[in-house]
């Protein structure tokens, strides 16, 4: 099943002499439940095109849809609900509220939407991330390793349909990265996730089941590795 399209997906910043295109006419499919790697050289558009996946910004030219949302359809507001109701981001830096318990940081997309959380799926997050003893805490009291899989879980918590990770490991030395990847695959593997990660790490990305490079712009090289 088809959850991610891009077509022909072009982004330029400026005009006429002074145009920069970051895209050039991207093409991507991803299906349900892939684990997908996008790796690229710094400035080969590889971040520009997960800020048009996850409709933080919009694409010059092309289509992008998930599972069957044109997102250059959206406003703003409707961007924003999309975003937190269907796709799952998790960043170099955690962004997670510092005034906040752990707990209140993975539950506020649901607690923003004014909606209950199921008890049964927050534990298997928590219990699967190895997090159900921090809980309680704030993100200051946790390591980086442990703040992202708290960041990973806020992002798992509404099921979304797709879980775009920038750079998740960046932020972190080589045991925490393999962990954090390792808690990807397991996302992947018993929540049946798919996840879409950008990533610099050759190492990082080996644990993927597909590879896309990206060079100037361009889809240079898209390998299924499973």
């Amino acid at each position: 099943m088809e959850i991610l399209r891009c077509e022909g997906v072009r982004k330029t910043y400026g005009s006429g002499g002074n145009q920069a295109v970051a895209l050039e006419g991207i093409d991507l499919i991803v299906e349900k439940g892939e684990f997908v790697a996008i790796v690229g050289a710094s400035g080969s558009g590889k971040s520009t095109l997960l800020h048009i996946l996850g409709s933080v910004d919009k694409p010059s030219a092309g289509k992008v849809t998930i599972e069957g949302t044109d997102l250059a359809s959206l406003n703003a507001k409707q961007a924003a609900i999309f975003r937190r109701r269907k796709v799952g981001l998790v960043y170099q830096f955690y962004n997670l509220v510092p005034t906040l318990t752990i707990r209140k940081n993975i539950l506020m997309p649901l607690l923003l939407d004014k909606k209950k959380s199921d008890p049964a799926f927050f534990d298997q997050i928590v219990q699967s991330l190895g997090i159900q003893d921090k809980l309680d805490l704030l993100p200051n009291q946790l390591s980086g390793g442990q703040q992202q899989r708290a960041a990973i879980a806020r992002s798992l918590i509404y099921r979304p349909a797709i879980l775009l990770a920038d750079e998740p490991t960046g932020n972190l030395d080589r045991k925490n990265s393999k962990e954090i990847v390792d808690m990807l695959k397991l996302s992947n593997r018993s929540l049946k996730q798919t996840i879409l990660m950008i990533t610099h790490d050759e190492k990082i990305a080996l644990e993927a089941d597909r590879i896309v490079t990206i060079e100037d712009g361009r889809v240079l090289a898209d390998e299924k590795r499973r």
